[in-house]
């Protein structure tokens, strides 16, 4: 099982929206709206690191008013 944290940058206004939108993406486990840099953070879980680059462009970066997204996958030290 790989996780990442998925910080997203959206336009003005968006935040709330597609934090909901994204909630409901299978493999998703918590998007929270935040303040500071990015708007939104994702937790996030997949099989793989091809899996989850898969979910990040084909479902999370096409949900709407999204503007930017940088994938932090998380690794145990």
């Amino acid at each position: 099982m790989v996780q990442a944290y998925i910080l997203i940058q959206t336009e003005v206004g968006k935040a709330s929206t597609v934090a909901e939108t994204i909630a409901q993406v299978p493999g998703v486990i918590q998007a929270e709206d935040v303040t500071g840099p990015y708007d939104v953070i994702v937790r996030a879980q997949a099989d793989t690191v091809d899996e989850l680059g898969r979910m990040v462009v084909a479902k999370v970066q096409q949900v709407e008013g999204i503007t930017r997204t940088l994938t932090c996958p998380v690794v145990h030290l």
